[in-house]
């Protein structure tokens, strides 16, 4: 593996982490407590604040689609382009209790400035996104438990599109790995391939720009969402052991950031935490930035998987 400084010094003063048994959420041991050889804390997802959206993986997990990943990128033999030529088709698939904003029918306005964030927040990876249809459907079932099989039925049934194109859906309530509330959920590149109906991006309806779930209003829970859609781990992944989320210049960090927490230091790797970047946790107003390291490797992970390039 190439010696780059993120992986150098994470070889020396090492704080030594744990994989919780709940969905690969990693926490420092220094949060946690043990029990039969599982390892939980608080600082995961904390009870007040809902999950962004998907966890942090296993390392082992995270290896194995590393491996593979890395394996076709080497045997494609020739790297993406720069940017992205067209823009990702976007088919919304909005599912409500009722016909009214209150039940989840976003508005089409909202829809538009969801789009119009996700242009912003891609701005310097080369993508950006563009919609092609929106679709409305009121199941009071699929918009309150919006995982599991009700997440299988309806998107079996609405997605659009091929491999190369985003589905997004908006519903209610997702549960988090903890038991609790998240606020979204993404498949990753390589899964399109073996289910390729369940491929896509969810959010709580009111994270879209206007929504009311304050402080997550902004339409950053997308912009997260399409992240891991295109590749990307969240940024506490693998805490402060190597290789973290698989992108050198984003500083490791022990465990989610909430709320917007400047000088934030969890690990002892070089680096304060990269609480303003879009695949922590942290409040939408707080989330600013995708890294050249990220951008670069969306456009491998969706050269070599989606066939974008």
């Amino acid at each position: 593996m190439r010696q780059t400084w993120k992986h150098r010094f994470r070889r020396i003063g090492l704080v030594a982490g744990c994989v919780l048994v709940l969905p690969g959420v990693i926490a420092p041991a220094s949060q946690a407590s043990t029990s039969a050889g599982e390892c939980r804390t608080r600082a995961a997802f904390p009870a007040d604040r809902p999950a962004r959206g998907n966890g942090a993986l296993p390392a082992a997990e995270a290896a194995a689609r590393e491996h593979d990943f890395q394996e076709r990128l080497a045997a494609r033999g020739s790297a993406p382009r720069g940017r992205a030529t067209d823009p990702i088709k976007v088919y919304v698939h909005v599912i409500s209790q009722d016909e009214t904003p209150g039940g989840g029918n976003v508005s089409d306005e909202q829809i538009g400035k969801q789009l119009e964030v996700l242009n912003a927040d891609f701005g310097n990876t080369g993508f950006s996104f563009q919609l092609a249809n929106t679709t409305r459907t009121v199941n009071e079932d699929w918009f309150t438990g919006a995982s599991g099989a009700n997440r299988e039925k309806f998107t079996r049934e609405l997605r659009e599109g091929g491999a190369a194109d985003l589905n997004l859906y908006t519903a209610s309530t997702i549960p988090s790995p903890e038991g609790g509330v998240a606020l979204g959920w993404s498949t990753a590149p390589h899964e399109e391939a073996d289910n390729p109906t369940a491929d896509g991006v969810g959010v709580k309806f009111s994270t879209l720009p206007g929504g009311t779930e304050a402080p997550f209003n902004l339409g950053r829970t997308a912009t997260h969402g399409v992240g891991a859609w295109m590749g990307l781990y969240n940024t506490f992944q693998g805490g402060c052991d190597a290789p973290g989320d698989y992108v050198d210049d984003t500083p490791y960090e022990a465990s989610a950031a909430y709320g917007c927490p400047e000088a934030r230091d969890t690990c002892p790797a070089p680096g304060t935490d990269p609480i303003h970047n879009f695949m922590d946790h942290g409040d939408d107003a707080c989330m600013s930035e995708f890294t050249a390291g990220q951008a670069e490797r969306m456009r491998q992970q969706v050269s070599t998987y989606r066939g974008i390039n």
